[in-house]
């Protein structure tokens, strides 16, 4: 594998070494020991949507492991006077070790990993989230230790998290409910390329309009913001229609007592959930936001160094 920009880029043992890599590099940084295998390392860092927790943990991640990240934004950069990414990518191979990119369509990720010839990650795009799925991953199997038969509920819009997560479900043999509201399912060819991959794995995919359904007897109940970045004027539209998909006291009692809730962040209080499940017993969103930087150091070691555990 030269790029990840996509989880279909991933299978059950890619995601099985990014784990065990994760958890040996978060061991390392708990008992204050230096592990900086990439110096002399460079990664460029395009960023053409804003970030907290992606930009920080890819920054710390490769500063950690002994290199050097170089941030670039629209604005910064000739990216925001037109250049074309296939122009940026060819010369950033020249500098770089790796290339980061944080942006709208996934056409764009495509296309800078295709003129490439250093690995390319997604850090984000419309249609996909892939990065952020590595790291909820990780923080499941630390308190379940397994993810084979785990259902998982997502409660919410079928966005670019819930497209990822579909694939990501399948290749680990997860039971992976999708509870949209009607016309806010995820893109059908990730359903479609889930259920394919279901039948070899024995995942269970369903996409549902029923929230209870999904979250009866659920292992993991996961929800995301219900505009996306690039969709703020639909916000109070979108308001009225997913009300019926908050994650509440009411919701969670349809899921197994010891149930996990996750937020891939930033949480809108009172809308997709309450403060009272966010700050919850149950809540792990921040173990969830802290395993960005050892998933991110992982997947950096994995495609620069052919790291294995």
């Amino acid at each position: 594998m030269k790029d990840f920009i996509s989880m279909l880029d991933a299978d059950m043992l890619f995601i099985e070494n990014i784990i065990h890599l994760s958890a040996f590099l978060k061991e390392k940084q708990k008992k204050g020991e230096i592990y900086r295998p990439l110096e002399g390392f460079t990664a460029a860092l395009i960023f053409e949507k804003p970030s907290t927790r992606t930009r920080v943990s890819f920054e710390v991640g490769v500063y950690q492991l002994g290199g050097h990240g170089v941030y670039m934004d629209t604005q910064g950069s000739q990216l925001g006077r037109g250049e074309p990414i296939k122009d940026t990518a060819r010369v950033l191979s020249r500098y770089v070790d790796l290339i980061v990119i944080r942006t709208f369509g996934q056409e764009r990720v495509e296309e800078l990993a295709r003129y490439s010839d250093v690995p390319v990650i997604n850090a984000l795009t419309d249609e996909e989230h892939p990065c952020q799925v590595l790291a909820d991953l990780f923080t499941i199997w630390e308190y379940k230790r397994t993810l084979k038969g785990l259902k998982v509920a997502f409660i919410g819009d079928g966005n670019n998290m819930c497209n990822s997560w579909l694939i990501a479900a399948a290749f680990t043999g997860m039971k992976f409910y999708a509870a949209t509201p009607e016309g806010f399912e995820p893109l059908e060819r990730y359903v479609k390329k889930a259920k394919e991959i279901a039948s070899e794995t024995g995942a269970e995919i369903v996409v549902t309009n029923d929230p209870v359904e999904a979250a009866k007897d659920a292992d993991v109940i996961y929800t995301d913001v219900w505009a996306s970045m690039g969709q703020e004027k639909e916000a109070e539209e979108r308001k009225e229609v997913f009300m019926p998909y908050q994650v509440n006291r009411e919701l969670v009692k349809h899921a197994k007592p010891d149930f996990l809730f996750m937020h891939c962040l930033p949480a809108h209080r009172g809308e997709e959930v309450t403060e009272e499940i966010l700050e919850g017993e149950r809540s792990i969103v921040w173990d969830q936001a802290e395993n960005r930087l050892h998933t991110q150091k992982a997947l950096i070691l994995k495609l620069v160094r052919k790291a294995t555990l």
